[in-house]
């Protein structure tokens, strides 16, 4: 019988915590195919972040390290700079990277640090009821934004792959999504050449996911994935950003 499925050996056989239609189960497979394929699950680090994805290493059969919120990518530098033969990359929501710790990320891509950044961009903040994120659209309602984002009142969604790109020590950006098959198919291409960047210390690489988040978009999970072509991609547009 020809095997047409086969969990990643880097991923747990274990429950998920994540709501139906999340992108953030996607993601992960993706990672650990990833890592199984370029025969680096032995030499790989991830720093966890604080947000839906906290307990990722629940999933991920490899080291991993948790970081306050915020300072998942001054982590990740320090576990780089101490064991400079691993593989690190940090996973990190648009609160934890676009919010808290906009001056880590910064600072980090300045310095041109020899990571990997995996950026989950679902325009709220899920793991705490659903807030305005940086990367919320104008116009979305969120429970702090009952009316929706008021450009007067609460400004623009951040654009942070195109910031970080303009910094000198960025290496690869680019955005992609997880809301349809040939989008995961070039989500996962994207990871694939980040971490290849790496290995081969091509410098800081981030790839920014449009994910979908229905529970706190208040849409079913099929509607969720509409809303990511239809809206997201219309202000947050795919494609490579940098790849220098």
């Amino acid at each position: 019988m020809k095997k047409v499925f086969q969990r990643p050996a880097s991923l747990r056989d274990v429950p998920t915590h994540y709501c139906s239609g999340c992108g953030h189960s996607i993601v992960h497979r993706l990672i650990c195919e990833v890592i199984d394929e370029l025969g680096i699950r032995e030499d790989v680090i991830a720093v966890c972040p604080v947000g839906c994805a906290v307990i990722a290493y629940e999933y991920w059969d490899f080291d991993c390290s948790e970081a306050p919120h915020g300072r998942t990518p001054c982590v990740a530098t320090g576990i780089k700079r101490v064991h400079p033969d691993k593989i690190v990359f940090s996973y990190q929501g648009d609160g934890d990277l676009a919010a808290i710790g906009t001056a880590e990320i910064i600072h980090t891509v300045n310095r041109g640090e020899n990571i990997t950044v995996i950026f989950i961009n679902n325009g709220v903040y899920g793991m705490t009821n659903g807030q305005m994120a940086p990367t919320t659209l104008i116009g979305q309602k969120t429970s702090t934004t009952p009316l929706g984002r008021d450009i007067a009142r609460d400004g623009y969604p951040l654009k942070i792959s195109e910031l970080l790109a303009e910094i000198p020590g960025s290496r690869y950006v680019e955005r992609v999504s997880v809301n349809n098959p040939a989008n995961v198919i070039k989500t996962k291409a994207a990871i694939k050449k980040a971490f290849k960047n790496q290995i081969e210390k091509k410098g800081f690489s981030l790839v920014e996911v449009l994910s979908p988040c229905p529970t706190y978009w208040g849409l079913s999970p099929k509607d969720a994935c509409r809303r990511i072509t239809e809206e997201m991609t219309k202000y947050f547009p795919l494609g490579v950003i940098k790849d220098s």
